[in-house]
């Protein structure tokens, strides 16, 4: 296809954070292009913003039903190809449902929805419709997270016993929400985050990975969920044990008031024969620790590693290669999936590797769980 593929977008106007890495993300490998956005729900707002994009005033859209509606009607070389959905969590359903019913491949970010309810309702129109789904749990584009979702799999550690996942954060240990920061106001908002607050926005990125990197799925869990900050009506620290199908204990702790912490999430997968550590914030390492032979430090870009986190590394050895490098690794593998659909040929499955609906689905399941199990006095509730 001699083309690049071509994306709009939802949300992600002026002011908004998570916007702009999308897109740069997106642009990274020069496989994907901007042509069109509804990016505020103010109209007015959305227009300014594709101008700061440069977009034609024509693709501009007030609303995403004027969006979608209007591309839809322009020529199959002209119009968008997906839908980016970027916006709170209250408002990916709509556009998500209304992509998919014209016929638009969607990424969107996480959670899928605002309640298990409309996650369901999307994974049923994506197996009807067949058309690419892709949740944007961006820590699974890790080159070094791929290498020991290898090394598990080729059961290297041996069979996975007990696995521990963390993701602490600082930065709402206060009620933020009350200066008018506009990321802490809809987080901590039932209306537009959902059941949960710490849980749904960081303890979802925790569940999905400990579930990409071992393989495993959780099976049962029982949780304890706090609100920390007076006032503040969703969780901003939680802790949950797990229970994993392959009979694996685990421990996830998701916090957003422990002080000090900037993002760090971290991982440790203990099996028979050895075990593997990994860190957010030094991404480029995986530490492997054994029974019988010394601990060795992994690292990207250096020595025999899986193929897939080969095909995954962008910059030679000692580079920094992080956040945007792995937000683009879901673009740029949702991109090849789309050319080689559009196409009619078969992709590499290498890049079959990107987080779907189904994940999202899991992802509201782990919510409405973690959510009735606290409420219900931290009791172990079925997945």
């Amino acid at each position: 296809m001699a083309r690049k593929v071509r994306m709009g977008m939802v949300g992600g106007g002026r002011g908004a954070f998570i916007g702009g890495v999308h897109r740069m993300a997106a642009a990274l490998d020069g496989q994907i292009e901007l042509v069109c956005g509804a990016f505020s729900s103010d109209p007015e707002r959305s227009r300014l913003s594709g101008g700061d994009l440069f977009l034609p005033p024509e693709r501009s859209y007030g609303s995403y039903a004027e969006m979608i509606e209007k591309e839809k009607a322009l020529p199959e070389g002209e119009r968008m190809d997906f839908v980016s959905i970027v916006t709170p969590n209250h408002v990916h359903y709509g556009p998500a449902k209304m992509a998919l019913e014209n016929g638009f491949h969607v990424v969107c970010d996480k959670p899928l929805a605002f309640n298990l309810e409309e996650a369901n309702n999307l994974m049923q129109l994506v197996e009807e419709t067949g058309l690419l789904f892709a949740l944007t749990h961006n820590y699974t584009g890790y080159p070094m997270v791929k290498h020991a979702r290898q090394m598990i799999s080729s059961g290297q550690i041996g069979a996975v016993r007990k696995v521990v996942v963390e993701y602490p954060q600082g930065w709402l240990a206060t009620r933020l929400e009350e200066t008018g920061q506009k990321q802490a106001g809809w987080r901590t908002d039932p209306k537009r985050s959902g059941a949960a607050g710490a849980m749904g926005d960081i303890g979802t990125h925790a569940e999905n990975l400990a579930e990409y990197m071992t393989g495993l799925k959780i099976k049962e869990l029982c949780a304890d969920l706090s609100i920390f900050v007076d006032g503040r009506l969703l969780d901003d620290d939680g802790s949950v044990l797990l229970r994993f199908d392959n009979g694996a204990k685990g421990i996830l702790f998701a916090s957003q008031i422990a002080v000090g912490e900037e993002n760090n999430l971290n991982i440790r997968v203990y099996g028979e024969k050895g075990g593997l550590e990994w860190h957010q914030q030094e991404p480029n390492t995986l530490v492997a620790k054994w029974l019988d032979q010394p601990t060795q430090i992994l690292r990207t870009g250096v020595g025999d590693l899986a193929a897939a986190a080969q095909a995954h590394t962008r910059i030679p050895a000692g580079h920094p290669e992080g956040y945007l490098e792995a937000f683009a690794n879901i673009y740029r593998n949702f991109a090849k999936c789309l050319q080689a659909r559009l196409a009619g040929v078969a992709v590499d499955p290498i890049y079959d590797d990107f987080p779907t609906v189904s994940d999202g689905v899991r992802g509201m399941q782990f919510i409405e769980k973690v959510v009735a199990s606290s409420a219900n006095g931290a009791v172990w509730t079925d997945f």
